[in-house]
């Protein structure tokens, strides 16, 4: 008896707790919500924040703010969204930087990137290109490897810093190819593409995102992009798959998360609206436009996604013995 009793209370209380979820989900939003990024206006993923804000402006009915909070290689915004309220009306727009990467690199991070924040969905991703300075005879991927085995550390590679994606990214290929590139950090794109054009360095593996305003100058030679299929813009280029490399998928994404236990109620109507805006033909083509590739996910799906990319970046990482402080 006094076991049906407790059932019944148990059963009684998920249904209020239930309906009081969706109580709240059906009034929210009622006020603003600001978007964190983690960066400087006018980076990546800032262009690609923007547009999705004026979409979830319409489809949530209330200003979507966004709030620029640079630093820390994406730690001060990071930050600064785990600790908020769980309430759904702040919001961070996660990247490789803020949840693989940085975490893993710098000594004293103040949060947990996976146990921290509620994944959203993946807004989009970036693919990797592979670029030779039209100073050196690389117009394939197996010239690069055939020449870096031929001169073990000879062939440079510019980065903008140590543990920056462009690094990262260079050295995950170093090991599956099995070469040794040497590493010629610089301060981010501004100042590596311009030193590949003018052939200070031999190659470099950046973000389409960045190599936009070049790419058809004809300024460097694009050897290959890492994504599963050919870029619309560059349809001469072919994947690493292509040529040989199929086990080397490498990109910049951009996702949507919340702070820990915000409920789970607003994290899907978050969800719903951000799929809803992706579907817009102006949407995906501005995406398009920025060097992006449209995405969209469950929560579920990013979370993993999120994992897996903390893990394959961490044994690089830690094979490299870096660590930023």
């Amino acid at each position: 008896m006094k076991s049906s009793l407790r059932l019944s209370a148990l059963i009684t209380l998920v249904v209020c707790m239930s309906s009081l979820q969706n109580a709240f989900a059906q009034g929210y939003p009622s006020k603003p919500i600001r978007l964190v990024v983690a960066f400087p206006a006018g980076g990546g993923g800032d262009n690609i924040v923007r547009p999705l804000a004026q979409k979830l402006t319409g489809g949530l009915g209330t200003p979507i703010i966004v709030d620029n909070r640079p630093g820390g290689g994406g730690m001060i915004g990071a930050s600064l969204a785990a600790k908020a309220s769980p309430d759904g009306y702040t919001l961070l727009i996660g990247t490789v930087a803020t949840h693989a990467t940085g975490p893993q690199l710098y000594s004293r991070v103040p949060f947990d990137a996976l146990k921290d924040f509620e994944p959203i969905t993946q807004i989009a991703t970036s693919p990797t290109l592979l670029a030779a300075s039209n100073k050196v005879a690389i117009k394939t991927v197996k010239n690069l490897v055939d020449a870096a085995k031929a001169s073990p550390g000879k062939l440079s590679y510019a980065s903008g810093g140590a543990g920056s994606p462009p690094h990262l990214a260079t050295e995950i290929f170093n090991s599956i190819a099995g070469i040794n590139l040497l590493h010629v950090p610089y301060k981010g794109g501004g100042e590596s593409v311009p030193a590949l054009i003018a052939g200070e360095i031999d190659i470099h593996f950046f973000g389409i995102a960045t190599a936009m305003p070049y790419l058809k100058t004809g300024r460097f030679t694009v050897v290959a992009i890492a994504s599963e299929s050919r870029w619309p813009d560059l349809p001469n280029v072919p994947t690493f798959a292509e040529s040989g490399w199929p086990q080397y998928q490498n990109a910049n994404w951009y996702g949507l998360l919340a702070p820990a236990n915000t409920r789970k109620a607003v994290i899907d109507r978050i969800n719903q609206e951000v799929l809803k805006a992706l579907a817009f033909s102006d949407f995906r083509e501005r995406l398009r436009l920025m060097g992006a590739i449209p995405v969209g996910s469950s929560p579920r799906e990013f979370a993993a996604f999120i994992r897996s990319e903390y893990e394959r970046y961490g044994k690089v990482i830690k094979a490299l013995g870096l660590r930023v402080d």
